[in-house]
C-alpha cells in the first residue's frame, strides 16, 4: 500500500529570544517539538474558531510612589484628597480584601 506524503506549509514569524529558549526548555520536557506546539496551536485556533485561551487586558497595578516625581506624588495625593472630599472612600478591610482579589497580596 503507498503511503501518501504529508502536506505542510511552512509559518515564519519572529519572537523574542529568551521567550523562545523558555518555551523550548518547557516544550522539551513535554517532548512535544516547536514545530508540533505551533501546530497545535492553530489547529486550537481553528477548533475554537478564535484564540484558544482568554485574552484580557493586564490589571492596572499599584501606584509605586518610590518611582514618582514630585510633581507626579504631588497629584496622586491630590486625588487622594479630592475622592476624600466627594466621599468617595473604602474601609481599611475592603481595601485589603480588594488588593488581595486584585494582586494576591
Amino acid at each position: 500500500m503507498a503511503r501518501e506524503a504529508t502536506r505542510t506549509a511552512n509559518v515564519y514569524t519572529r519572537v523574542d529570544p529568551d521567550t523562545k529558549e523558555q518555551a523550548e526548555r518547557i516544550l522539551n520536557q513535554l517532548g512535544i517539538p516547536m514545530s508540533n506546539a505551533i501546530g497545535m496551536f492553530l489547529k486550537q485556533v481553528v477548533i475554537q474558531r478564535g484564540i484558544p485561551f482568554e485574552m484580557k487586558l493586564p490589571r492596572a497595578m499599584p501606584v509605586a510612589v518610590g518611582g514618582l516625581t514630585k510633581e507626579q506624588f504631588d497629584t496622586e495625593l491630590q486625588l487622594g484628597m479630592d475622592d476624600i472630599a466627594a466621599g468617595r472612600v473604602v474601609s481599611a478591610d475592603e481595601v485589603e480584601a480588594e488588593m488581595r482579589r486584585l494582586y494576591g497580596v
